[in-house]
This record gives structure tokens, C-alpha cells and sequence, in this order.
């Protein structure tokens, strides 16, 4: 389908209600370290399109790096290209409402202090959380105070899902992150642009507030600063715990991140859980008819808002028929036999939806996108028993090697497919050369040179980025990354808390040691009961007065001052002061910098 390069009105919109632009974009930590800079790429996306990146991907990358603070409409405005996300401003009577306050609180703070320049000095009197995601609420100590009363508004379910990815899976996640979003890339045309969904990630300290006010049901209205809303509960589309919500009086709906200028994910590269693509295009449906006839722009956490009535329905009529038509069509095909790889090269989009902008995959593409729809019915098995038990990568590729006839031989097959154009199976060759021997030149050389030439080619954001990131460790080595998860943890229960190490526990290590721990919190008045018992760290709220063998009585605070490695001030024991040991001496750590490319 060839696009229309000729159509600006993307662009018209994006600069549309521009009051001002962060100059100098640069944001950096109270220590002077960097934490996000704009202007780069404003820069590097200016002018014509290189030959190293897709001409579709350039426009896009064009305008996620416009930048600076908007009026979208009366009394609301947006922050957008200064992180991934945008922060949105509604005022209310006595102040402000932060809507989706970044990833970092320094650059939260810069947006902030960027509106207050141009609309003057208004307290945040609430904050909402639209979905789970960081880039939705990690900058929320940029805009308050960690004691704040003001209300911290949520949907349902938030806090559980915010710890499960950030938390829980938060190394893994991270490390595949550092591929998804392309930070150890350079920005440039040689490098990353962004992910297509914004520009790249702030870097910077990251925070948790709990939620004090949760939204647990469509057509639930709240009334804060003098500001009338509307919600509108949409889990499992491109969050489990995720809420649209209408401004009657402003004409105006946010979108959180349901509708943006792209094709989403239904499963991130990063990882994450599998998106509901059928109810994501219901719950668009709904928006439609729930709010549609009494909007004049609808605005979301990402990209660009969409004005008048006509075009605000048709956008959304789009990105609903989109998401229906991916779910619809894999099913279709799954039910005919076809596995989740034929179907995402067989996948053709009708032509009304193959020619809008906002449909086109810079951010989640069709080919993952479709595998991810097969997975959520069908799981990883295809159903064919030649794909039950096989080796694990190392082991395959050993196999491989040898029926071609040795690495050398595998690295020449592979700069045979190369060099015929078939990048996707000298990629293939070249990666079982890899793992059969990790330190043959020919095979690092080949590899490196194949994931640049995809990455290059590719329209979508997280493909390029993941490619080139790819390249760039094949040559230098795993990119470390590690962000300061300490405002997060605060937020967190006692169970998540406990949880956050019981997921440490080397099951190995620990064999049959058996311990328990009484666990007594009296700021919260309440008690846990632990036990290291079969490898596992079972843990839970109890009214019973267990023996155990050892009792812990301390705070809240106390406790996180204890996982933190800032001793044990003021805490009290009872019992055998070796237990804790015990349990802190079977954890494992994990590895922010594992081995993805190479075995």
C-alpha cells in the first residue's frame, strides 16, 4: 500500500496550541548527570530521510521529537516530547490535575516548571495513574511530595500490576528493555530514533505513590479541584489495570493509551502479559459510543491530540476495526491449522487500514503482533510434537553446526543467503554459528553485519532498535543498565515487599534448611508469618500466635531500611538471631547484563 507522504495533517496537529518549548531541552540529576535530552532529536530528525532508516519510520520519528508545552484545549494542556510519555495538565478551581507524570521526577518537574512559567505558579491538587506502565507514573515525586494528601487517583487493580512488571520481572524486563527502547544506542540515523510511540526514555529517578482513590467501574464520576470526570474501565488492553475518562464540561476525553498514532502492542518485545486485542477493540467501541457525540478532542498519553467530532470518530472507528481485525483474522487462520509464523507472514490488512498513519506498526508490529494473538489462545506449543522437547539453543545449534559441516562451513552458507538478499535465514545460520562458538570472528563479523541491515530497513521502532542494539553488543559487549528503583519500593505491601525476595530464594541453595519468622509491624498492626521450607519462602498475614524460631518486631520503613542493606536500627529480635542469615545466605541475584545474542 503506498502511503501519502503529501498528507501533513500529523504534523499540523502535533505543533497545534504550541505556548512554549523546553529550552534547552536538556534535563540532567542535582548531581549534573543526564537524565533526558530533547534537542537531540529534533536534530537528527531533520531533513530528508537516510538511507539508514525506513522513510515511514523517519516521518514518524519526525513527530514523536516535537516537543514542548501544548493547549490542547480550555484549561488543559500537555507536555509532549520530553520523555516517551506525555504529562497532561488539567486546572481545576484551586489548582492543577497531573494526569501521567513521566518516567523520571526530574523531568516531571522540568515539564512542570516549563507550564508554571507560562501559566503561573498553581498547586498539584491531584495526580492520575491512566495504566500500570512506569512511563505513567515514575515521575510522580517530580510533581509532589512523597507525603502528600493530595489524591492519587488509579484504576483498579493498579498497584498489583505496577509491582508484577517493574518488580518482580523488573531485571529481566530491564534487560530486554535496554533492546526494546534502544538506550545504549546513540540517537542518531545510524542509531536509535525512539520507539515510535515517543522519543527515547528519561533516565532518571524513578517513584511510586499508592493510589488513595481507585476507580473499580465504568460511569464512576469524581469531582477533583472543581473538575467533573467521567471514567471508563478498560483492563487488559495495552495494560492489565488501564481507564479512559471523559471532561463533559472540557469536551474532552483522554485515551490513556488505547488509541495513539500507531499500531500497539499486543505483546511487547520487552515482555510483558498478552493483551486482549478483542476487548481492546470493544472497549474502543465503547469510548465511541459513551463519549464520542459530546467530544471536540480526545488527547492520550502518547503522540498528538485529535480535534472535532468527525475526526475523533473515524480515528476511533480505525483503531477499533484495527485491533478487531488482528484478533478476528489470526483466529480465522489459527482455526484453519495455520501456526502463529505462517499466520504473521500470510496477515494482509484491509487497504483502509493498511493506508492510515496510525495504523501502520512503528511501535508494535503486525508480524508480532499476530504471534501474540496465536499465543494468547494456543500458548508457546504449536501442536506439533517436533517442537515438544527440543534442545535449548546452545544444544541446537551444536547440532546444526554439525550437520552442516563445522562454523565455517554454517558462516558461509549464511553469507550465501546474505548475499541472494534472504537476511532472515543467513540471520538464522549465523546465530547457530554463535552459539556453537561464541568467539568465531566470521560468525561475529556476519551477524553484526546482518542485524545492522535489518535494523536499518525496519519500519518499526522496537524492531530497529532491538536489531541495532543487537549489532551494537555483538561488537561491545552486554549493556549494563540499572535505574534507581528505590522511590518505587515504599509504595509497596508487605506481601509484595516479601515477595520481592521470596523470588530470589536458589532453590538448590537452600535444599531442606527449614526456618520460620514472626514478623510484627506495629506501625500497621499487623503480623506475618514466613518459612523457608522446600526450597520455597512461603509467606502470609496471620492472627495466630505461631512458634517460630525467630520474631521480628519493627516498622514498615524499618523493614525496607532491612531489604536495603541500611541496617537494623531500632528493630527487635526474639529467637535465634540466625535466621534471617540463613534465608539471606540461600539468595541469588540476578544479572542485569545477561547474554542475550550470545549463549
Amino acid at each position: 500500500m503506498a502511503l501519502d507522504y503529501s498528507d501533513r495533517t500529523d504534523f499540523d496537529n502535533a505543533t497545534r496550541g504550541l505556548v512554549a518549548r523546553l529550552e534547552p531541552a536538556q534535563v540532567a540529576k542535582a548531581d549534573g548527570s543526564p537524565v533526558y535530552d530533547a534537542d537531540v532529536y529534533a536534530r537528527v530528525t531533520a531533513g530528508d530521510c537516510p538511507d539508514t532508516v525506513n522513510p515511514s519510520f523517519w516521518r514518524q520519528s519526525q513527530l514523536t521529537a516535537i516537543q514542548g508545552l501544548f493547549e490542547v484545549t480550555d484549561g488543559i494542556y500537555q507536555l509532549r516530547g520530553i520523555d516517551l510519555s506525555n504529562m497532561t495538565i488539567v486546572e481545576g478551581d484551586a489548582g492543577i490535575i497531573v494526569i501521567d507524570p513521566l518516567i523520571s521526577a526530574e523531568v516531571a518537574a522540568a515539564g512542570l516548571a516549563l507550564y508554571r512559567r507560562h501559566r503561573g505558579e498553581r498547586e498539584v491538587t491531584a495526580v492520575i495513574y491512566t495504566h500500570s506502565h512506569i512511563d505513567h507514573f515514575g515521575g510522580v515525586l517530580g510533581v509532589v511530595d512523597a507525603d502528600t494528601d493530595v489524591p492519587i487517583v488509579a484504576p483498579a487493580g493498579f498497584l498489583d500490576h505496577a509491582v508484577s512488571e517493574n518488580v518482580y520481572a523488573g531485571t529481566a524486563m530491564l534487560r530486554r528493555g535496554i533492546y526494546h527502547t534502544g538506550m545504549g544506542l546513540p540517537v542518531s540515523a545510524e542509531g536509535t530514533l525512539g520507539v515510535g510511540l515517543g522519543s527515547g526514555s528519561s533516565t532518571g529517578t524513578t517513584s511510586l505513590l499508592a493510589p488513595t482513590l481507585d476507580i473499580t467501574h465504568t460511569g464512576q464520576e469524581e469531582v477533583l479541584d472543581g473538575v467533573r470526570i467521567v471514567f471508563q474501565m478498560t483492563p487488559g488492553t495495552e495494560a492489565p489495570s488501564e481507564m479512559n475518562f471523559h471532561f463533559p464540561d472540557r469536551r474532552a476525553l483522554c485515551l490513556a493509551e488505547n488509541a495513539t498514532h500507531t499500531l500497539h502492542n499486543i505483546l511487547t518485545l520487552r515482555g510483558a502479559e498478552v493483551r486482549d486485542a478483542r476487548g481492546w477493540s470493544r472497549y474502543i467501541a465503547e469510548a465511541i459510543e459513551l463519549f464520542a457525540d459530546d467530544t471536540d478532542v480526545a488527547f492520550a498519553s502518547h503522540h498528538w491530540p485529535t480535534w472535532d467530532r468527525e475526526n475523533i470518530v473515524r480515528f476511533l472507528t480505525e483503531q477499533r476495526d484495527l485491533y478487531a481485525y488482528l484478533h478476528d483474522q489470526t483466529l480465522r487462520l489459527l482455526n484453519k491449522g495455520y501456526v502463529g509464523a505462517e499466520i504473521a507472514e500470510m496477515f494482509e490488512l484491509s487497504p483502509g487500514l493498511d493506508s492510515a498513519w496510525h495504523g501502520r506498526g512503528y511501535y508494535g508490529s503486525i508480524s508480532h503482533n499476530v504471534k501474540a494473538v496465536y499465543q494468547r489462545y494456543l500458548g508457546w506449543y504449536d501442536g506439533n510434537p517436533a517442537h515438544l522437547w527440543q534442545h535449548p539453543p546452545e544444544a541446537l545449534a551444536a547440532r546444526y553446526v554439525d550437520v552442516i559441516g563445522g562454523v565455517d562451513a554454517t558462516v558461509a552458507k549464511a553469507r550465501e543467503y546474505a548475499d541472494s538478499g534472504d537476511l532472515r535465514f543467513a540471520t538464522e545460520l549465523a546465530n547457530h554459528a554463535l552459539f556453537a562458538d561464541p568467539r568465531h570472528q566470521g560468525a561475529l563479523d556476519l551477524q553484526t553485519e546482518l542485524f545492522t541491515k535489518l535494523g536499518y530497513g525496519s519500519e518499526c521502532g522496537t524492531w530497529r532498535n532491538n536489531f541495532l542494539t543487537a549489532a551494537a553488543e555483538l561488537s561491545e559487549g552486554p549493556i549494563a543498565m540499572k535505574t534507581d528503583a528505590s522511590g518505587m519500593m515504599a509504595a509497596l505491601t508487605i506481601t509484595q515487599l516479601f515477595d520481592s525476595v521470596a523470588i530470589r530464594i536458589d532453590a538448590q541453595k537452600a535444599g531442606s534448611t527449614s526456618v520460620s519468622v514472626r514478623w510484627h509491624f506495629t506501625d500497621r498492626d499487623e503480623t506475618y508469618r514466613m518459612e523457608l521450607s522446600n526450597g520455597v519462602l512461603v509467606h502470609f498475614p496471620t492472627q495466630k500466635d505461631h512458634a517460630a524460631d525467630l520474631v521480628v518486631t519493627l516498622t514498615k520503613p524499618q523493614l525496607l531500611a532491612l531489604l536495603g542493606g541500611a541496617g537494623n536500627d531500632g528493630v527487635g529480635f526474639e529467637g535465634d538471631p540466625a535466621t534471617l542469615g540463613t534465608i539471606l545466605s540461600v539468595l541469588d541475584d540476578p544479572d542485569p547484563a545477561f547474554n542475550i545474542v550470545i549463549p
